[in-house]
């Protein structure tokens, strides 16, 4: 049973809805790509972005979120899957490729946004059904900018998103003011999808 919990009120009747994982993990990317500066605060730039001969991969979604910093999104329908490992694999083909990156977003909002890239500051959001504690203890040693996001569908009609850890580099300490370092941060948004 999940901490979450979402009722549907009728009159005086209140009747839980049950959340669940999505069957199919693409439609929660195309969900969240769909919708990434309303959930996330983050610009869309790619899906399925190929990372080359060496890194052979593709990262899930990529953005650029409103400060300036590359954002890399993986998924994951299940707890057991290796999302952040994923995510920082990824996150190291980023900081070798930062021209690639700084073209894609120059090809999508333009010069002016390319040239303010917040390159200390990359974030890797991991949206998942769930973490286990050993996640989120290992994000917070890790010295990197991850963000723990647990979702739930409801009957796919609602999106719950809660914010289950989030670690920040040093780089990202002095310029974020919303989260304090090395505590459990929770908040959790409900928003209304078509199925």
């Amino acid at each position: 049973m999940s901490d979450f919990k979402l009722f549907r009120i009728t009159d005086v009747s209140a009747q839980e809805l049950t959340g669940a994982s999505v069957a199919v993990e693409v439609k929660l990317q195309r969900l969240i790509e769909a919708n990434m500066e309303t959930l996330f605060g983050v610009r869309f730039l790619a899906t399925e972005y190929a990372t080359g001969a060496k890194h052979k991969g593709r990262i899930d979604s990529l953005g650029i979120d409103e400060t300036g910093s590359p954002v890399i999104f993986e998924y994951k329908r299940s707890v057991k899957e290796s999302v952040i490992n994923q995510g920082l694999f990824y996150l190291d083909w980023l900081v070798d490729h930062k021209a690639e990156f700084q073209l894609l977003v120059m090809e999508k909002f333009g010069a002016a946004a390319a040239g303010e890239i917040d390159w200390p500051n990359p974030r890797v959001i991991c949206v998942a059904s769930g973490f286990t504690r050993y996640d989120e203890h290992a994000v917070q040693q890790m010295g990197r900018a991850i963000e723990l996001v647990r979702y739930q569908d409801f009957e796919g009609e609602l999106l719950a998103l809660e914010l289950i850890t989030a670690a920040r580099t040093d780089q990202s300490l002095a310029s974020s003011t919303s989260l304090d370092h090395g505590s459990r941060q929770t908040a959790s948004a409900a928003t209304t999808v078509s199925a």
